[in-house]
């Protein structure tokens, strides 16, 4: 008798191993997101705590609520690269209707989950009965939707009511909202996927769409319903995603189509149709938030950051690839069949091969974490840094102030890149906020959407130093900053005295909703009263940057070839219109650009930018650290620090180079 009790657990023992085994084989991106769990806890020990884990499942929502609206397409063979613009158009509907307009926040949300789903329906119905591939008629989508959002917000971010706000809180003090959603969207997406008609319909055109509507299904219909279910989903997202940051970005959600499609393939799904599962998608979703949290705790390098991310995502798809190619051959010797269920010597050998594939996996990310784990400075006190974006000279001066500071008093500095993306500036917040630091430095993307976070970094006792704009509805140490609104009235009354108080001149804006565009803008807009004779001819945004100010300035010469001046409101939108105006620039053009960088001083001193108001970038990162250091012991600082600003000159250029 004890010897068949014994024999009985020993096989269920081995039942449950066999299923264990069977389940990680059988599923690559499974297999991929377990071996990141075990690398990043053996590289961090900050990443297995539960505070942790929950930020990840936070910072994965909104991705995994979109990728499971895009699975639907491409199990359908399908592709729709619209639905980052979607999701932010339909939470700029709701705020405005519901803010702006007055109306009840549940017709609101109506209204919102309705944008959602007509953006998809049109994509529908363009692929369907217009004839146009997928790409292109979401790719039009894609700017018809953020072009809307821009329209309707005039570029600035509104305010969420409050009632649909709690969307982006916790329930009991712990548990966040948004992963309830997440996973209640998930089981949603996996009944349609598999127990309803239209499910089936997805495989079924996906695999063969000829043999689909020669066998009766209405293949143009089901598409329209595709669609704008990947719009109804795009639209939870986006709501969710504004919830979060208690404010509709007309520029939010950008890039994350490429998140959710890669979130879908990483999760098993093909491209070319008839194939994927809403469990993958969630898996893969969930690979991408463990690799950016992962990263931002072992202080990788920015920079590097997104060639390990890229690297990972390749190996996790040519994981599964590898193991469907072994798997089809799983047939026995001789032309028999192994027995369904039994590992037969294909089976075996994908196993093997897949584990072999996953060791390697591991390898490259523990060796290259390791190797590039140069994000930091070294030292006791931990700080994090996260810049609203390094694509700018600015911010990198800023970034090299800080870290020859924190170099020189010993500190540990970890500086991140927002890319421009509240949301992600937001997840990045709430990981230095888990991982234990002694203080934060923000420079945020936007005053208003970087509060939420800010505040948890308020409850947990960590000081925040916010670093050349401010934070909104939350409380900070100190800010350490120019004077942006200063610097745009100064920037007026340089450009003004040059044109002898007239003219015509051109506006060159940064990216929508930023607080410097808006800042910036308005001190120049308030400067510019005073000289009534100088009329502002266009105002166009090139979005900070040189490539955009070169062509936004070529397309504004067409039309007003006889302005006189232009301002832009940094540097890199300046240098741009220098090229497009040729030899013009620093003749019968003036040009006045913000921030002083390295490129904009030669420019000045080689009088094709008139004028340039210089921030000190380097000053701003370097007290900015001092400060951090301060707060992080204890010490009183102020509760604002100014660093001066002051225009750029050819007769005063040679004291800033």
């Amino acid at each position: 008798m004890a010897t068949d009790t014994l024999k009985s657990d020993t096989g269920a023992s081995g039942a449950a191993g066999r299923t264990v085994r069977r389940l990680l084989l059988d599923n690559g991106a499974l297999s991929a997101l377990v071996v990141l769990l075990v690398a990043m806890s053996l590289l961090s020990g900050d990443f297995l705590t539960t505070q942790n884990l929950l930020n990840v499942g936070v910072q994965a929502a909104v991705t995994a609520i979109l990728a499971f609206g895009v699975t639907f397409v491409i199990v359908s063979a399908g592709i729709d690269l619209s639905v980052g613009s979607v999701a932010a158009l339909s939470a700029t509907v709701l705020a405005w209707s519901a803010t702006s307009q007055g109306l009840p926040v549940w017709l609101a949300l109506v209204l919102a989950v309705a944008t959602g789903i007509a953006c998809g329906f049109v994509n529908g119905a363009l692929v369907s009965y217009g004839k146009l591939p997928p790409f292109i008629a979401t790719l039009a989508m894609l700017s018809i939707a953020r072009g809307l959002s821009l329209v309707i917000s005039q570029g600035k971010p509104i305010d969420f009511p409050d009632p649909v706000s709690v969307l982006g809180d916790t329930l009991g003090g712990w548990l966040p909202v948004p992963v309830l959603v997440m996973v209640v969207m998930g089981l949603i997406a996996a009944l349609i996927l598999a127990r309803t008609y239209i499910g089936r319909s997805m495989y079924a055109i996906g695999g063969n769409e000829e043999a689909a509507r020669l066998s009766g299904l209405r293949v143009k219909r089901q598409k329209l319903a595709i669609y704008a279910l990947s719009g109804l989903f795009a639209a939870v997202a986006g709501i969710v995603l504004a919830s979060r940051l208690t404010s509709a970005q007309p520029q939010a959600a950008q890039g994350y189509e490429l998140d959710a499609i890669a979130a879908v393939v990483i999760g098993g799904a093909s491209l070319a149709g008839g194939v994927g599962k809403a469990s993958g998608t969630l898996i893969g979703a969930l690979i991408l938030a463990v690799l950016r949290n992962g990263l931002n705790l072992l202080s990788v390098s920015a920079f590097w950051q997104q060639v390990v991310i890229g690297v990972v995502i390749a190996l996790a798809v040519l994981l599964d690839t590898v193991r469907r190619k072994a798997g089809s051959g799983a047939a026995a010797p001789g032309g028999s069949s192994a027995a369904p269920g039994s590992p037969g010597p294909g089976r075996k050998g994908a196993g093997a091969l897949k584990f072999g594939i996953a060791a390697v996996c591991v390898a490259v990310v523990v060796g290259g974490v390791s190797y590039l784990n140069s994000g930091s400075s070294g030292g006791n006190t931990k700080v994090g840094m996260s810049l609203s974006t390094l694509n700018n000279p600015f911010f990198v001066q800023m970034k090299a102030g800080a870290q020859a500071e924190a170099r020189a008093a010993g500190v540990d500095l970890t500086v991140t890149d927002a890319q421009n993306d509240a949301s992600q500036q937001a997840n990045q917040l709430q990981n230095f906020t888990s991982s234990g630091v002694k203080s934060i430095i923000v420079n945020p993307v936007d005053s208003d959407a970087a509060g939420p976070a800010v505040r948890g970094a308020n409850k947990a006792d960590i000081p925040v130093i916010a670093a050349d704009r401010g934070v909104n509805k939350a409380r900070t140490a100190t800010l350490v900053a120019s004077d942006n609104v200063a610097g745009g009235r100064l920037a007026a009354k340089a450009l003004a005295d040059r044109l002898g108080g007239r003219g015509s001149i051109v506006v060159l804006q940064g990216t929508a909703g930023t607080s410097a565009s808006r800042e910036r803008g308005a001190g120049f807009a308030e400067g510019l009263k005073a000289y009534p004779g100088i009329k502002v001819v266009a105002r166009q945004p090139a979005d900070f940057d040189r490539t955009k100010g070169l062509d936004v300035m070529t397309n504004l010469l067409q039309s007003h070839p006889g302005i006189t001046g232009v301002f832009a409101e940094n540097d890199e939108m300046a240098l741009g219109a220098v090229r497009a105006l040729g030899s013009k620039a620093g003749k019968s053009v003036s040009v006045v650009g913000f921030d002083g960088t390295p490129d904009g001083l030669k420019a000045v001193g080689a009088g094709t930018l008139y004028a340039s108001v210089a921030q000190q970038p380097n000053e701003l990162g370097r007290i900015a650290v001092q400060n951090a250091v301060k707060a992080a012991e204890g010490k009183k600082v102020a509760g604002m620090v100014k660093v001066p600003v002051k225009v750029v000159t050819k007769k005063n250029v040679a004291d800033f180079s």
